[in-house]
């Protein structure tokens, strides 16, 4: 039986997604912080035209990965209700806002995509 690969605690992947932006130029903010250990992480991309995208991880079953999905995208307020309603269900959640006109978020990056 395979072993299961180590997972990074949520808090070290904060600090080391906010680095990668800042080396970027991205500004992006915790908004959101959840448990350090293991809470989930939402990533809210505000377009700053009034729209945003928020992403977040999910098991893939076709290949076993963890891959990022879109969780609301459109009106920057109805975006950020979806995320006041996901933290009601999960308090443990992070949310970081990244900010980029053109929705650069990095996720799709090595390291960050699976």
């Amino acid at each position: 039986m395979a072993m299961p690969e180590p997972r990074l605690s949520a808090g070290l992947w904060v600090a080391a997604y906010l680095r990668r932006l800042q080396l970027a130029d991205i500004p992006a903010y915790v908004t959101a912080k959840g448990d350090p250990t293991a809470g989930a992480v939402i990533v809210k991309c505000a377009r700053l035209d009034g729209t945003a995208r928020a992403k977040a991880r999910r098991f893939d079953p076709a290949t076993g990965g963890r891959v990022w999905d879109v969780l609301a995208d459109g009106p920057e307020a109805e975006v950020d209700a979806s995320l006041a309603r996901q933290r009601g269900f999960d308090p443990d959640l992070w949310v970081i806002e990244v900010e980029s006109r053109d929705g650069r978020d990095l996720l799709d990056e090595p390291g960050l995509s699976e």
